[in-house]
């Protein structure tokens, strides 16, 4: 099966490789993508051969988010409209935590926002040295569809980098927080990626699968799942209401390009 946004490729036995490829949009996840990534995980559950998953993206960035472009283009008016669109984010962002196969983010770029959270639903994750990461969210009104960071880091770094939008953590201060699992050079980044992800292929398949179903269940029993619906519930209010700055932010965009809209938000700092 092939797809207009992502990429599949199987470079040896045992792995598979998702690209997010929309490099003009710095791979930022519209809704197309986003459906078309619930598909291909649901083959690349079914795919026997598969064992371990390198996600990465094409150009130079991993993802840059949810695209703003397309929200700015239809915005969605009140609740009822919201409630669908964040739960396919949600669905897309926690795609590679649900797969039962090992999954490995080999960062190439920006990872932010949505990208930043899907990196850290993956199992594991490498970067190269210039890659940033945050969650620019609350600087242009929006709020966080899966508030996976708590989970990570302490409750001042957390709080830290959500409420102030956050949006230049350097790859060395995310391997200091222990969001990545390794730092590389950019040439080094999918040797290294391949190099790990042979290791899991190398599991027996049944017995790593199921270890990362204890794992998993393991902060299910913390009460991950639960915090994870309620911050998106929380979302859903946030969005369906809508802030002024958003409107204002995606009206600038509408009206005079991204560029426009991101310095406007930055000057406002």
């Amino acid at each position: 099966m092939s797809w207009e946004t992502l990429l599949l490729d199987k470079p040896e036995n045992g792995i598979g490789i998702v690209t997010f490829n929309r490099p003009r949009r710095a791979n930022a996840m519209n809704q197309h993508m986003l459906r078309e990534l619930d598909a291909l995980c649901q083959e690349l559950e079914r795919d026997d051969d598969i064992r371990a998953v390198i996600v990465t993206g094409a150009g130079g960035a991993f993802t840059s988010g949810f695209d703003l472009k397309e929200q700015a283009e239809a915005p969605p008016t009140g609740i009822k409209d919201v409630i669908p669109l964040l739960e396919v984010d949600f669905k897309g962002i926690m795609s590679f935590w649900s797969l039962s196969k090992p999954t490995l983010a080999a960062v190439n770029g920006p990872a932010l926002a949505g990208g930043f959270e899907l990196m850290l639903g993956c199992d594991l994750a490498i970067a190269v040295e210039d890659a940033v990461f945050g969650e620019p969210e609350l600087k242009f009104g929006a709020g966080i569809v899966s508030m996976l960071l708590p989970w990570f880091v302490s409750p001042k770094i957390a709080k830290g980098v959500i409420l102030t939008g956050e949006d230049s953590i350097s790859a060395r201060q995310a391997l200091d927080w222990g969001l990545l699992n390794k730092v590389v050079t950019q040439n080094d980044l999918m040797p290294e990626a391949l190099k790990l992800a042979r290791k899991l292929a190398q599991m027996e398949p049944m017995v790593i699968r199921r270890t990362k179903m204890a794992l998993n269940r393991t902060y299910e029993i913390m009460g991950m799942q639960q915090a994870l619906r309620t911050a998106l519930d929380i979302d859903i209010i946030i969005e369906g209401e809508g802030s002024q700055l958003k409107r204002d932010f995606l009206k600038i965009m509408r009206e005079e390009g991204m560029a426009a809209a991101l310095k406007w938000r930055e000057a406002r700092l």
